[in-house]
């Protein structure tokens, strides 16, 4: 067996027995990943403030501080809120059904000959209130079972202590882990893995970093935007729409649509569709001409494709765990498939298919 094989035989077999031990202990590595993803996200804002004149310590405990006030402001804020739009939208959902029959479905009807289903929509408004109390009745039941069980109750709450502690020491040794690691590669690949991990970071980075960012701040201006035309599930369309802008001009259609029926289930005029549009046209904009020069720039993130893909795989393969890990791959996978196509390109292979179509 020639050196070079033994060498890819080797990267296989690490490659193969990763891919077991996450599968294994994925309930293990979930804080852990967690906590790697806080620190990764922390680490630029802690570089600056070591540039500012900040230990790395104290910058950490600054970033923890604001992350903690943060956290406690939107549990305080925003739990009740989103708990109410859900109440709301529960009660909201038969009076759209009523909506349907007693004026879409005649408006179809003398317009495109489509016959009137009033018992079909009283039956599914039935089933949904029935479904809803009958699953009222096993969120009861859940709950009462976690509280009886007092060992899962506890493995949460450690878990999620635990996540903190861990991303506060990572977040500190951030660079130190990082030099390890570069300290280890092989000595004639240090420069070649080094370019490809920046590679790596500016695509992921892009994403997480400003794609993200993106979609909360989206989700923020359709919100109030929604809220000042006075339609009821301002908060939760807003935050709907903004989610689904990881894809581009899905986000914008997906909430005309949901805010556009809320707002003729809720006043029953066409007139506020205007007003609908007109807020979704102002966060367009904002994302085309402000949002996405500024904290996107130039970078190439990923493809909305591939991160649906790469998170739906990720899941059905290893879980949550899968979820957390299935960005990072794919910004590895993306500079790879780069980095491949790159090297074909320079290859005496496709210089001669060129020069024999020449």
């Amino acid at each position: 067996m020639s050196e070079q094989t033994a060498k890819k035989l080797f990267w296989l077999a690490l490659l193969i027995v990763s891919m077991v031990l996450v599968f294994l202990l994925g309930s293990v590595l979930t804080p852990f990943l967690v906590a790697a993803l806080i620190a990764y996200l922390g680490d630029p804002i802690a570089d600056k403030l070591e540039r500012k004149g900040c230990s790395r310590t104290w910058a950490v405990i600054i970033i923890f501080v604001v992350l903690t006030l943060a956290l406690v402001l939107g549990v305080l804020l925003l739990v009740p809120m989103l708990t109410a739009q859900l109440d709301l939208l529960i009660q909201t959902v038969p009076k759209f059904l009523d909506w349907l029959n007693l004026h879409l479905l005649p408006w179809l009807q003398s317009y495109f000959g489509i016959e009137e289903s009033a018992q079909l929509l009283e039956k599914i408004k039935l089933s949904l209130n029935d479904n809803w109390q009958k699953a009222g009745d096993m969120v009861g039941v859940l709950i009462a079972q976690v509280t009886r069980s007092s060992l899962a109750i506890m493995a949460w709450i450690g878990t999620m202590a635990l996540i903190p502690v861990v991303a506060f020491y990572m977040l500190r040794d951030w660079d130190i882990f990082m030099w390890h690691i570069r300290d280890l590669l092989p000595r004639s690949r240090v420069d070649l893995v080094v370019r490809l991990s920046r590679e790596c970071d500016a695509v992921l980075s892009a994403f997480l970093r400003g794609q993200l960012l993106i979609m909360v701040l989206l989700g923020t201006i359709y919100a109030i935007g929604l809220s000042i035309v006075g339609i009821d599930l301002a908060m939760l369309l807003g935050l709907l729409a903004g989610a689904a802008s990881v894809v581009p001009y899905l986000g914008v259609i997906v909430g005309i649509l949901a805010a556009g029926t809320a707002a003729m289930v809720q006043f029953h005029d066409w007139i506020y569709l205007l007003p609908v549009l007109v807020v979704f046209g102002v966060g367009q904009l904002l994302e085309s001409l402000f949002l996405t020069p500024v904290l996107v720039g130039d970078k190439i993130g990923l493809h909305p494709v591939a991160v649906i893909f790469a998170v739906l795989a990720g899941g059905q393969l290893f879980g949550f765990v899968g979820i957390l890990l299935a960005l990072p791959v794919a910004a590895v996978v993306m500079v790879l498939l780069r980095h491949m196509q790159h090297s074909y390109k320079t290859s005496t292979l496709y210089q001669d298919q060129l020069a024999e179509d020449q």
